[in-house]
């Protein structure tokens, strides 16, 4: 007897696409005045040097080509003068988050690394350690400024998803953006080096966060 055969029909089901991914453009301001450089600088609300202004000019004409769909702004002026190139000659308009100023540092605060280091007893690279696990004497621990930040954080995601959006900021806050968005602990992040006018970009997909960019430096990497 003849077999018979049989044929099966098989549909094709179409996967319906994953949404475009949400960037976000992660940007510390420009370098501070000298007096400034090289302490814990924290809460003190200082500007830019003539430096970290030609940073800010520089890093608006890298941002020209860039599609930023909403900005996102510390108040603290260092990030502020360093936001106003970009604002001027793209006509965007920013929301300041008071929650998105630089860490409190409590008793560090106005004091360099050396003194830190002798006063308080630990290695310079330990500092982020320290941060986690107490927090500086009288200033934020990691856990209190991880729950400063991730409500804007979430906010910020949630009204722009699938679009591009560009925090100003500090490189404090960075570091525990990063630390929230790669689920690492604070420390974890002394790995990266976030300089001056510096981007960092991070994709958000369904599944994960991914690093496109990290520390570029316009005024540096573009300009001769």
């Amino acid at each position: 007897m003849a077999k018979k055969t049989v044929r099966r029909k098989f549909i094709r089901r179409k996967m319906a696409p994953h949404p475009p991914a949400t960037r976000l453009l992660l940007i510390r301001h420009g370098e501070v005045e000298p007096r400034y450089q090289g302490i814990f600088g924290g809460r003190i609300d200082m500007n830019l040097s003539p430096r970290g202004k030609r940073q800010a000019k520089i890093l608006a004409d890298y941002l020209r080509v860039k599609t930023i769909d909403a900005v996102y702004a510390s108040p603290m002026k260092r990030v502020q003068q360093t936001l106003a190139p970009t604002l001027k000659a793209h006509g965007h308009k920013q929301t300041i988050f008071h929650d998105l100023r630089e860490i409190d540092f409590g008793d560090w605060t106005g004091k360099n690394w050396a003194t830190v280091r002798d006063e308080f007893n630990f290695a310079v690279h330990e500092w982020l350690e320290q941060i986690e696990n107490p927090g500086a004497p009288n200033g934020e621990s990691g856990p209190a400024f991880r729950a400063r930040l991730e409500p804007c954080l979430r906010e910020i995601i949630n009204k722009h998803q699938s679009q591009n959006v560009a925090v100003f900021c500090h490189g404090g806050v960075i570091r525990a953006l990063l630390a929230i968005l790669l689920e690492l602990p604070l420390p974890k992040t002394n790995s990266f080096e976030v300089e001056y006018a510096s981007i960092t970009q991070v994709a958000l997909h369904p599944h994960m966060a991914e690093i496109e960019l990290l520390n570029f430096t316009p005024w540096r990497d573009l300009v001769g």
